[in-house]
């Protein structure tokens, strides 16, 4: 039997608050935007600049699945375009234009700025868990502070990322919480019974686009 809507949606709220962990925030040396099909991550970056927590900001990001053929250009290009019609100045930005995974985007900002102590990095707000586990193991001695825009699940599927998109994404990231960690990517991140079951349903709902197409449930890798 088909999943109904409701418990459809009562398992993406699981994973949506799994993923968009809290912390605080404070005076850094940069900011850092991580590039994706979220132009709402360089208004976040704006604004902090604006906020005087950091003087520069770098953005990371090549193209990507999700993004070939909506910008003209790098995802860090588009990212710092949008900044700068936000009143950040085009000489406080930097970009990183390789990257195309989360731990390339952490590799080449460090190469770029390796003494750096403390960076603000915004990210989605679905994909604060997985910035999280690896910076722990890319740049473990750095002082990270992460953070996303601010607004909830309703508002983040958009007209580039629907909300069917959205949910295998987050689908998908819970199985590489679990897998990736072996393979030396992440550090190793609890998953309560309340996630394995929501990533069970989901992914029984069809929600499988982000996953490996072997991958059926979490002892799949």
């Amino acid at each position: 039997m088909a999943a109904s809507a409701t418990s459809v949606m009562e398992s993406v709220r699981v994973l949506w608050d799994y993923h968009n962990t809290e912390t605080s925030l404070g005076n850094a040396e940069f900011i850092v935007g991580l590039g994706s099909y979220d132009l709402r991550v360089a208004d976040r970056c704006a604004e902090l600049h604006a906020s005087g927590l950091a003087p520069r900001i770098i953005f990371t990001g090549a193209t990507g699945n999700w993004t070939s053929g909506r910008f003209a250009g790098s995802e860090a290009a588009a990212f710092s375009e949008r900044a700068v019609a936000l009143g950040v100045p085009q000489n406080a930005i930097g970009l990183e234009q390789r990257a195309t995974n989360i731990g390339e985007n952490i590799r080449y900002v460090r190469d770029e700025i390796p003494n750096a102590g403390k960076i603000i990095w915004v990210t989605k707000p679905q994909t604060r868990r997985r910035l999280s586990a690896t910076l722990d193991i890319v740049w473990p001695d750095l002082v990270s502070m992460i953070t996303a825009p601010e607004h909830g699940l309703a508002d983040q599927p958009d007209a580039n990322h629907s909300f069917e998109a959205l949910t295998a994404e987050m689908v998908g990231d819970v199985w590489r919480m679990a897998a990736y960690p072996d393979k030396g990517f992440q550090s190793p991140q609890p998953i309560g019974p309340e996630v394995f079951t929501a990533f069970n349903a989901l992914v029984a709902a069809g929600f499988t686009d982000h996953l490996p197409p072997s991958v059926r449930s979490l002892v799949d890798y």
